[in-house]
């Protein structure tokens, strides 16, 4: 059985048929919008994503627009833009997010594979709570943050962790971390060897496979960390690129197959999965 799709997900799929449909009729943005209550901005964002159509009624005006009367094809549009208006179980912590995240979260839980490439810290489904208090904790001052923000962030990557963990997930991860990313220290020794074996435990579920890209190791490293997510309703693959102003989300072709070759390079030159194991325990007793 298919993992439930989300409404973020769902959303991302309105808007490319609606962007494909668009296209087919020849119709340029401006063109599509001219003498409707949508502005081009509006039909911008809604074909990539980024945001929804409120009503029914304006899905139905944009399909007149282009000509599409086939019933069937109306009925499958409606009910993808029906599922997009439910609320996701992280729809109650937007007000603390980071701008962005609550699109990339509800990507997330509506994947059923996640790639990831993590030169900087621990990636975020493999962090044990400790570990991420600590980050927010020493970024509290510098951000100005507030401690309900560090909560209730806490609380959404503990979460997100339970999609991975639970028994019956079938999120299936491969990450792939630089080494330095794990010799890198947060909070203390005894927060590092406690996280140190929380990737140990997770590198052995079956949904899971972790690897390492050692220092050591004259390879191909991609300056940023970037998460590739798919999908199976629809057939689709994103990818998530954190940069220095926020992150991008993008379902472009070219640019799907372009990280696509970034990972496999990175998986390429990192150590075999059942390897990690071993070079974690090591570092682990260089630090103690």
């Amino acid at each position: 059985m298919a993992a439930p799709t989300g409404p973020t997900v769902r959303r991302m799929q309105l808007g490319g048929e609606l962007r494909r449909l668009r296209e087919k009729a020849g119709f340029t943005l401006a063109e599509a919008v001219d003498g409707l209550a949508f502005s081009i901005s509006k039909l911008y964002r809604v074909e990539n994503g980024l945001t929804g159509l409120k009503a029914a009624s304006d899905l139905r005006i944009l399909l007149d627009r282009y000509g599409v009367t086939d019933d069937g094809d109306i009925d499958f549009l409606a009910e993808i833009h029906r599922d997009s208006l439910n609320r996701g179980w992280w729809s109650h912590y937007r007000s603390t997010m980071p701008s962005g995240m609550g699109m990339y979260v509800g990507l997330e839980s509506g994947a059923r594979a996640v790639r990831v490439w993590q030169p900087n810290v621990v990636f975020g489904l493999m962090q044990t709570e400790r570990y991420v208090r600590e980050m927010f904790q020493a970024a509290k001052p510098v951000e100005e943050s507030t401690t309900e923000f560090i909560e209730r962030n806490i609380q959404v990557r503990m979460e997100r962790k339970e999609n991975l963990t639970r028994k019956d997930s079938r999120l299936k991860l491969w990450a792939v971390m630089d080494e330095a990313a794990l010799r890198r220290v947060i909070g203390g020794p005894d927060v590092m060897l406690e996280q140190y074996e929380e990737i140990i435990r997770l590198s052995k579920l079956d949904n899971v496979t972790v690897q390492v890209l050692p220092l050591s190791s004259a390879t191909y490293r991609s300056s940023s960390n970037f998460t590739l997510l798919e999908f199976d309703a629809p057939q689709l693959t994103v990818v998530q690129i954190d940069m220095p102003d926020g992150s991008n989300v993008s379902d472009k072709d070219t640019t799907i197959w372009a990280f696509n070759r970034r990972f496999d390079a990175l998986r390429a030159g990192a150590l075999a999965p059942g390897e990690t194991p071993t070079f974690v325990h090591r570092l682990a007793g260089e630090l103690t």
